[in-house]
């Protein structure tokens, strides 16, 4: 429920702050002093609307998902609409876009002046008759959910198949392809590192091997150095040792590239490039590999897919019965218990001065919810073709029925002008409906009807004192004037009064 709304700043309030209790919620008042604005701007706050109020917020019971949203919960949690330069939505002073905002509002708030079909959706509906069956329903749809996802997985996993199937030719051959293009340049892992070093080795060979050669003349002059040592009585092991590292060093070298004559070079670049266009196509030649792995497994499950399928045939065959006798079961049920449903809900708009409804349930094929569509017709009337008021009040039954089984408290329900129009008797049978529909709802509604007025649970007055619009909640002596001003209008009788009291004692 909303617990309390502020409003600052909007078309002609300057401030307002309204502390709500549970139940029917009524603001009645002259007309053009506001009730509409204030209703707007409530839906604003929780962003169910726009408006141009430099503050809107409303302080809520309704639990936040916080992994969805990212919010964390408070005891109260606060919802926010501040317009500045442009709108911003904030819940508990932490910034959120009204498609979040929305879609967390619409959980818990239903404003019935807009013209929603979602309450007359099949999934509704169904669900509000299996609450009506009890027990065996809900334990029969929940076993037919299980085994009805069940069907869907093996339905879904023997399409994919048989789609394979269709392309199977195309598929083996293009993996055979694959590998045998593989195989072709048979890799192994690193070898391109190796031929591209034995690659840099000779693009060097001829350069290095005259270097050397012209190096080894050191060698030519090593006795005259050892001389020269020994004339100056200098140790010439340093000098010994130093030559021998050359020495050897020179010839390794020597060996390594005269290993290399034996290696065709036209061989090697031809290698490169064969292993150049694996990497080119499969990214390196460790990925070649592993792709070959991969088609090679595929090739195998190809010629395995008659196996696959028709194991998977007897699972889907065997699922079908039992998922298809689930739903005719739940069928049955349900249509056992149709006309009850009929009876409750006409039963409703009965008193809600509306013609009877027909419920029809149809089958369609499978689906999470069984194989059935449920419709509800007024008069044989399309819902779409009829008023505005009908469709309200029918919405009114249907949540009413609802309600029955509901065991959450919290929801909200807006209305604005619901028994516009009415007559007296019409809209005391609007009230005792939403008087019902408390027992799970806090409702806000306008009203320029007594009995409507009357059964309300906290009454607010929005008036204007001058140009500026204020509210003032009403005690009973003062409901007592509101509701005689409604029924007689700025001169009020002591008639009026007294029919007034009467309701009010009546409904207290």
């Amino acid at each position: 429920m909303i617990e309390r709304f502020y409003l600052k700043d909007y078309l002609s309030f300057q401030e307002a702050e309204l502390n709500l209790k549970h139940g029917l919620v009524v603001f009645s008042g002259p007309s053009g002093s506001g009730k509409s604005i204030l209703i707007e701007s409530i839906l604003s706050s929780v962003g169910l609307s726009s408006c141009d109020a430099n503050i809107c917020e409303s302080s809520v019971t309704w639990d936040i998902d916080e992994e969805e949203t990212g919010l964390e919960n408070d005891e109260i949690n606060v919802f926010k609409h501040i317009k500045k330069e442009k709108s911003r939505y904030f819940i508990n002073n932490q910034s959120i876009s009204k498609k979040s905002i929305n879609s967390l509002t619409a959980k818990y708030l239903k404003h019935l002046s807009l013209r929603d079909f979602s309450d007359f959706e099949n999934e509704g509906l169904l669900s509000i008759l299996d609450n009506k069956i009890g027990e065996q329903a809900l334990k029969l749809k929940t076993t037919y959910q299980q085994t009805f996802q069940a069907y869907s997985k093996v339905k879904k996993e023997l399409e994919i198949l048989e789609d394979e199937e269709k392309k199977i030719v195309e598929l083996k051959e293009f993996a055979k392809f694959e590998i045998d293009r593989i195989n072709t340049v048979n890799p192994k892992e690193g070898e391109d590192d190796e031929l591209l070093e034995i690659k840099k080795e000779l693009s060097k060979k001829e350069k290095a091997l005259e270097m050397i050669g012209g190096a080894n003349e050191i060698f030519n002059l090593e006795h005259l150095v050892s001389s020269a040592l020994d004339t100056l009585d200098v140790d010439s092991a340093f000098f010994d040792d130093a030559m021998n590292e050359l020495r050897s060093v020179l010839e390794n070298a020597e060996e390594k590239f005269s290993a290399l004559d034996e290696i065709d070079v036209e061989e090697i670049l031809n290698r490169i490039e064969e292993l150049g266009e694996l990497k080119r196509r499969y990214g390196s030649i460790e990925e070649a590999i592993e792709y070959k792995e991969q088609k090679l497994q595929e090739l195998e499950k190809y010629e395995n897919i008659e196996v696959e399928k028709g194991e998977l045939q007897k699972q889907y065959e065997q699922l079908s019965k039992e998922v298809t006798t689930l739903a005719d079961n739940l069928t049955s049920l349900r249509s056992k218990t149709l006309k009850n449903f009929e009876k409750e809900l006409n039963n409703y708009l009965k008193q809600l001065y509306l013609r009877d409804a027909s419920v029809k349930l149809s089958q369609t094929k499978l689906s999470s919810l069984g194989q059935d569509i449920l419709e509800i017709r007024l008069n044989d009337t399309d819902l779409a073709k009829i008023s505005t008021g009908e469709f309200n009040r029918l919405r009114l039954a249907v949540l009413a029925l609802k309600s029955e089984s509901l065991q959450n408290v919290g929801g909200v329900l807006m209305l604005d002008e619901i028994d516009a129009n009415l007559s007296g008797e019409e809209s005391m049978s609007v009230a005792k409906v939403l008087k019902k529909l408390t027992n799970n709802f806090q409702i806000f509604v306008i009203s320029h009807q007594p009995q409507l007025t009357s059964m309300g649970d906290q009454h607010f007055l929005v008036y204007k004192d001058g140009n500026i619009s204020k509210t003032k909640e009403l005690s009973f002596d003062e409901k007592i004037n509101e509701i005689a001003r409604i029924i007689s209008g700025d001169t009020i009788s002591d008639e009026a009064k007294k029919f007034a009291r009467e309701l009010l004692e009546a409904n207290r």
